[in-house]
């Protein structure tokens, strides 16, 4: 079964990822390349079959994941330094191993495909499990830890910030009469608090009501925004001159992050009106990609996850 579902598995813009990166991965005889989200190494595999000189240094916090892919990866493995630690390490990783700049970066954003297939791990809303929802199972709070000890006040902030719930405040009330009677255990359990806390006529478009509050929570358990937040400078700063990045998001508060950061580093400094740059004030990036692209038709088609997908590209252009 498993050799099935890494057949099956199609990374998201595989090919626009790879024809992204190549002008910044073709120029050197021996490029580096981190992969920030290493997932189930689809992406890391046709890069290094692309590019047979190619080094990755790859991150993952899911030990399942990483298990995975090295399966995918097989022999090419030994162009791989896996990294077991959240992206956000990109930094001291890098000096711990030596390395003082890098070709390529990629981020591919967001819950996995494999750790919503797998119930035991509570993402999903449909099936039942144990509401854990920690892309590292092996530290931190879980999603159920959160649900029993967040006050009101924090978990409204939580509902409505990151899953972007106008009916927050129904639904954590609701919340705290489940848990005060013990009512409040598994995924199935929440989902059916949620349903319960929004009114019908709202239940009728949008998908499963329990969408968003599960967002929510998965994203507070991991910390992903403030992980995103500090680990996109790190990224940037090891880029090589001629280096890109990638990043695919796949929920609006990740692309805002993204959008505000690019566009922070390809604007320059100089005061509008002057016909050069004053000297240290020049952009050091510059956009590949103007705004943002979406997964094509047939990949939406063929990957549904792929649909809320939005792809950016920057490249250092001086140092």
């Amino acid at each position: 079964m498993k050799g099935e579902k890494l057949q099956l598995h199609i990374p998201v813009a595989l090919d626009r990822c790879i024809a992204l990166l190549t002008p910044a991965l073709a120029r050197n005889s021996e490029p580096i390349l981190i992969d920030a989200t290493l997932g189930m190494g689809g992406h890391t595999k046709a890069l290094l079959e692309s590019f047979p000189s190619l080094r990755v240094i790859a991150f993952d916090r899911d030990t399942s994941a990483i298990a995975v892919a090295k399966e995918t990866l097989g022999d090419l493995s030994n162009r791989v330094t896996i990294i077991h630690a959240v992206y956000d390490q990109i930094a001291s990783t890098l000096e711990e191993l030596s390395v003082t700049s890098v070709d390529g970066v990629l981020f591919d954003l967001g819950v996995s495909s494999m750790q919503l297939d797998e119930a035991e791990r509570g993402f999903a809303y449909s099936q039942e499990a144990p509401l854990d929802m920690r892309m590292d199972q092996s530290t931190g709070s879980s999603a159920l830890d959160i649900l029993n000890s967040y006050s009101r006040s924090d978990l409204i902030q939580v509902i409505r910030t990151y899953g972007e719930e106008k009916f927050a405040p129904r639904i954590v009330d609701n919340i705290i009469v489940a848990r005060e009677s013990g009512r409040l255990k598994s995924t199935k359990d929440l989902a059916e608090i949620v349903k319960e806390s929004i009114p019908a006529p709202a239940r009728r478009t949008g998908g499963n009501p329990a969408k968003r509050t599960f967002q929510a929570l998965r994203i507070e358990v991991n910390q992903e925004l403030e992980v995103l937040e500090r680990a996109l400078p790190q990224a940037l700063n090891a880029l090589s001159v001629g280096g890109r990045i990638v990043v695919m998001a796949y929920q609006s508060l990740e692309d805002k992050i993204v959008k505000k950061a690019f566009a922070a580093i390809t604007q320059s400094g100089t005061p509008l009106g002057l016909p050069i740059d004053l000297p240290n004030s020049a952009a050091k990036f510059n956009f590949v990609l103007r705004g943002s692209e979406g997964a094509s038709d047939v990949e939406i088609a063929a990957n549904s996850r792929a649909g809320s997908m939005r792809l950016r590209c920057v490249e250092r252009v001086a140092a």
